[in-house]
């Protein structure tokens, strides 16, 4: 074997690798250490939740009564035909108009994540909205991930056309459930008068109509909230996650299971911080972050490397796989986001400035392009990431844009059934809880180091369980 041969053997490609591990090992407990002194400054300045205990107890007992009346009424009315609601004229219109409203807006992950927004700029009390627009962003990023330099030659097109069908299904089923909602709050106020007995029109479950009663009259922004969280995550849960497909190929896949044992699962909220008593916070977020051993900063970082990004907020959901993880993760993100004044106008101020496209330079564009061809092309992302702290021009992660790579795919028919059946969604209903390590800019650029190596190493080392044999590399 040459010596350049020999050079480029996967063996050796193993032992660069491997090299590679203590330093990336002593990073991550920096990284804890980051994350602990930047989230202090963030958890610094607390915003009420508006949290009410007795709203809590009365929708509980709404709820119980419910499921009992069913119970009885589905024994008593057995064999007997269900009368048809009647509705007026100007009823059957507002139906109509949101119908085809939902069916424009649906079309992609980008019209979803607009359409969420929008709802929260006219109306702010619908909190839910903007946290399913930041939590919309995530979901974009992952779908354009999956084109982008990092997985785009280790896994195969089957894999990677399945992750992308459940997050975009998953996306798309949340949207067509809540959206519809969000709309009739929005004509209620226009009219003047609730609408919400015509929940049922665009099948939402019984679970939904007391929230949104009581809405109407208290405005319970965090009881709102917390309710669609229930409702979205059961309503994709046997639609999506429980779907025997997804399941076998996507949830029980070696590639998906590594991405939680790794702690890749974040969901991220970047910020954007302007002036005045926010500013300590933003630099503490970036100086908190210790630069990599040995490497050299590519910029300065006070010279706008964010672009106005100055770090970000969010946590890291372990077990996408179970219901009730998911739920109080949602929690989670919504306490984090509503719960501090300094994380809720930073994110704020990052979604009016920035149009979500899909590509993660969207908020790190030292770190990724879209360009293709001005991308980082090398078999060694993960040595890149460890010379410098951000990446020049030359070699930065390629992440493109969402209508780049990916085409609007229309979604199936869904089966049409209420999810509330048990009590188990009421107990479910209860504070959300602030988290408290919540600054991610060091965990999420160690994620992405983590991303690199497996890539490194699954070109070094071909495997099977989804990614492809070492090829020639080039995009």
């Amino acid at each position: 074997m040459s010596e350049k041969a020999e050079e480029n053997s996967p063996f050796q490609g193993f032992i660069r690798i491997a090299k590679t591990l203590p330093q990336t090992t002593a990073e991550a407990v920096k990284g804890k250490y980051a994350c602990w002194k930047a989230s202090q400054l963030l958890i610094k300045d607390r915003r009420p939740l508006g949290w009410k205990e007795t709203a809590v107890l009365s929708i509980r007992e709404q709820l119980d009564r419910l499921l009992s009346d069913r119970s009885r009424l589905r024994d008593s009315a057995f064999g007997k035909e269900e009368t048809a609601p009647v509705f007026t004229t100007e009823d059957r219109v507002i139906v109509q108009t949101i119908r085809e409203t939902v069916l424009e807006a649906n079309r992609s992950n980008i019209t979803r994540t607009k359409a969420y927004y929008d709802c929260y700029l006219a109306f702010p009390e619908l909190h839910w909205s903007f946290l399913a627009h930041m939590v919309s962003r995530n979901a974009g990023w992952s779908m354009t991930d999956l084109k982008g330099g990092l997985l785009s030659d280790v896994v195969t097109d089957q894999f990677r056309q399945d992750i992308y069908q459940m997050l975009e299904r998953s996306n798309a089923l949340i949207f067509l459930d809540a959206y519809p909602q969000l709309l009739l709050y929005m004509h209620s106020r226009k009219l003047g008068r609730s609408l919400f007995h015509l929940l049922p029109e665009f099948r939402v479950s019984s679970f939904m109509r007391p929230f949104w009663e009581r809405f109407w009259i208290e405005r319970d922004s965090a009881l709102l909230a917390v309710s669609l969280i229930i409702n979205e995550q059961n309503y994709i849960e046997g639609r999506v996650i429980q779907n025997s497909y997804f399941k076998t190929n996507i949830l029980q896949n070696p590639v998906f299971k590594l991405n939680s044992t790794f702690q890749m699962n974040q969901i991220i909220f970047p910020m954007f911080i302007e002036s005045g008593h926010m500013e300590e916070s933003a630099n503490t977020a970036l100086t908190a972050r210790p630069p990599i051993s040995g490497a050299t900063e590519s910029s300065d970082p006070s010279e706008g490397e964010f672009h106005g990004c100055r770090g970000m907020a969010g946590l890291i959901l372990e077990r996408f796989a179970k219901l009730e993880k998911r739920i109080e993760f949602g929690k989670a993100l919504y306490a984090m986001l509503f719960g501090y004044k300094e994380v809720l106008v930073g994110v704020q101020t990052f979604a009016e400035h920035t149009v979500h496209l899909g590509s993660r330079q969207e908020y790190w564009p030292k770190m990724f392009t879209s360009d293709k061809k001005a991308a980082l092309n090398s078999p060694e992302e993960s040595a890149e990431l460890l010379k410098q702290e951000w990446l020049p021009p030359s070699k930065r992660l390629y992440s493109p844009t969402l209508h780049e790579v990916w085409h609007d795919m229309p979604y199936e028919p869904i089966t049409n059934y209420d999810w509330f059946k048990t009590w188990t969604s009421i107990e479910q209903i209860s504070r959300p809880k602030r988290p408290v390590l919540i600054e991610m800019s060091h965990a999420h650029r160690f994620a992405v180091q983590k991303a690199a190596l497996i890539h490194d190493a699954e070109r070094a080392i071909p495997r099977s369980s989804g990614t492809l044999p070492k090829q020639p590399h080039g995009r």
